[in-house]
């Protein structure tokens, strides 16, 4: 068990203000800056500055919150671990939509059709909530498209996907190679904000000179299936990963367009906490998901 002033440290990075993080933690201000100071007599560094009457990590601060964040994600699962009496072994991890709706399933029934005893809790979220869920010890790892601060995380990659805009089947634009401004007349429909397909479109409008105002009129919808719908009826196009429009696309409802130039890939990865005592455990579930899908 994590000891109580490593809590009140990190609660104190995370709201950089001694009176409100007493408040939040039940306790006076006071022991606040008591758990700190015995921290600090502890490690025998200073962890905070004031600068400009804001509230700092020193250096050593820093490194400290870096440790101690995976020592209270580590005890949550070493407590888990040892009160879980149940005879399947449960894991806890999370997934974006597209790789959660459209790669795991078949993944995690494969996974457990051979071997019971592995249960499975996956979270389905945009790339910015697994990563708070990962580092609050919430999920084990994670199986992250779009962006992340690959320095802050341990991760393989998971694989390689092709990034495609699609249409409607019926459109004039299935059957013709068009420029990509040439697209900017239509109607686009874009994936909520802080999603990883829609931070990947972002930045290649980026290195087009465009963004998402650049078309006629944009829509947002946080639903994929609702989106391919949508494209299937001819009122817009979109973006997205190829394994997420397979099927829609082996079905004849959308196609793929063929844009110039256009041959976007982006990886797939296995997210975990850097430094984990459980890394060598998450990696073992890593290769058995790259192996399962193979098949």
């Amino acid at each position: 068990m994590i000891d109580f002033r490593h809590q009140t440290f990190l609660k104190l990075c995370q709201i950089k203000n001694y009176t409100k993080t007493a408040e939040k933690l039940h306790i006076t201000q006071p022991t606040v800056s008591q758990h700190i100071k015995h921290l600090e007599e502890y490690y025998g560094v200073k962890l905070f500055n004031y600068s400009s009457k804001k509230l700092n990590l020193t250096a050593a601060g820093k490194k400290l919150y870096h440790y101690t964040e995976r020592m209270i994600a580590d005890s949550r699962e070493i407590a888990q671990t040892i009160s879980n009496k149940l005879p399947k072994q449960n894991i806890k991890f999370g997934a974006t939509l597209s790789i959660g709706e459209f790669v795991m399933p078949d993944i995690l029934n494969q996974a457990m059709t051979e071997n019971p005893k592995l249960n499975f809790d996956m979270l389905v979220e945009n790339t910015a909530t697994l990563l708070q869920k990962l580092k609050a010890g919430e999920i084990n790892f994670a199986v992250l498209e779009g962006f992340f601060d690959k320095t802050k995380f341990g991760y393989h990659l998971f694989s390689q996907e092709k990034f495609i805009g699609i249409c409607s089947a019926d459109s004039n634009l299935s059957r013709e190679k068009i420029k990509m401004d040439k697209l900017l007349d239509f109607r686009l429909i874009l994936r909520e904000n802080g999603s990883g397909t829609r931070e990947i479109l972002e930045q290649i409008l980026y290195t087009n000179n465009l963004n998402p105002k650049s078309f006629t009129s944009t829509i947002e919808i946080g639903n994929l299936n609702a989106i391919k719908a949508l494209v299937s009826e001819n009122k817009g196009i979109s973006f997205m990963y190829q394994a997420a429009a397979k099927r829609c696309l082996e079905a004849n409802k959308i196609s793929a367009l063929k844009i110039k130039d256009f041959n976007i890939q982006r990886e797939f990865n296995f997210v975990y906490l850097k430094d984990s005592v459980f890394a060598e455990e998450y990696l073992k579930y890593f290769e058995l998901f790259i192996n399962l899908r193979k098949k």
